[in-house]
């Protein structure tokens, strides 16, 4: 079983991403230098607005979780895991953690990446105020990664939200 949705996000010129541990998209529509984990602001959804098909799936401790951050034609996908202990509750950020610490705003943990770690041509390209997307998904099962670009490609929001 496979969920998916996408939030859309822009760039900012104090866009840093140095943080080793999280990654977080905010609904803010400012930054300043010290928010190095935010990869992007004015997102259209929080943790709390992310479709209930993704909860479900990702509030299993056996779950898998997978971001895809999009600028341009640019891609950097990010694998970490969900958690029964998920709330959801953050109607304003999203983060992703390479720890197992969670509070409302978690969607992900045991990352793969944080902020630091994301492709710095994506990084530069939100610096210059670019927009772009995460999808992300929850599955039951391990994917690979031409499995989770073959889901994207192929989302359509009406059938997946």
């Amino acid at each position: 079983m496979i969920a998916i949705d996408k939030v859309r996000i822009k760039g900012h010129s104090n866009i840093r991403a140095l943080h080793k541990t999280t990654l977080e998209i905010t609904k803010d529509n400012y930054l300043t230098i010290r928010g190095d984990c935010i990869i992007g602001i004015s997102a259209d959804k929080g943790a709390k607005d992310l479709s209930d098909s993704f909860k479900k799936i990702a509030k299993n401790d056996g779950s898998f979780i997978y971001a895809v951050i999009r600028v341009y034609n640019l891609i950097d996908i990010i694998h970490g895991r969900g958690s029964f202990k998920f709330s959801f509750e953050n109607s304003n950020k999203i983060i992703f953690r390479k720890s197992t610490f969670i509070e409302g705003s978690t969607i992900m943990i045991n990352s793969d990446k944080a902020a630091r770690d994301i492709d710095r041509k994506i990084i530069d390209l939100l610096k210059a105020e670019w927009e772009g997307e995460a999808y992300i998904l929850a599955s039951d099962k391990a994917l690979k990664d031409e499995e989770i670009l073959r889901v994207i490609i192929n989302f359509n929001p009406v059938s997946f939200t």
